[in-house]
C-alpha cells in the first residue's frame, strides 16, 4: 500500500513541477516579445485628412465599377450603382 501513494504524490509532484516550468518559460518569452516589440515600435506618419465631400461622384462611381467588374470578372458595362454610402 506504501507504494500506491509514492506513486500518487510522485505524480501530482512532477505534474505541479512541470506546470511552474510551463509557466515560467511563457513569462520569459512575454518579456522578449515585449521589448522586441518596443524595439521596433516608430511612430508612423500622421496620414493626410480625407476630405469632406467628393468632388467628382461620377468618376468614384466609374472607379468603384471597374473595381467590382474586375473582381467579380464582369464587364464593367454590366454593373449598375445605384448608390454609394460611405461607412
Amino acid at each position: 500500500m506504501p507504494d500506491n501513494w509514492f506513486v500518487v504524490v510522485m505524480g501530482i509532484g512532477v505534474v505541479f513541477a512541470v506546470l511552474v516550468l510551463i509557466i515560467g518559460m511563457c513569462w520569459l518569452v512575454g518579456l522578449l516579445c515585449r521589448d522586441k516589440k518596443e524595439e521596433e515600435a516608430t511612430p508612423a506618419p500622421a496620414a493626410p485628412a480625407a476630405p469632406a465631400a467628393i468632388a467628382n461622384r461620377g468618376a468614384l462611381a466609374a472607379a468603384v465599377a471597374a473595381a467590382v467588374a474586375e473582381y467579380s470578372g464582369t464587364d464593367a458595362a454590366a454593373i449598375r450603382i445605384v448608390s454609394i454610402k460611405k461607412i
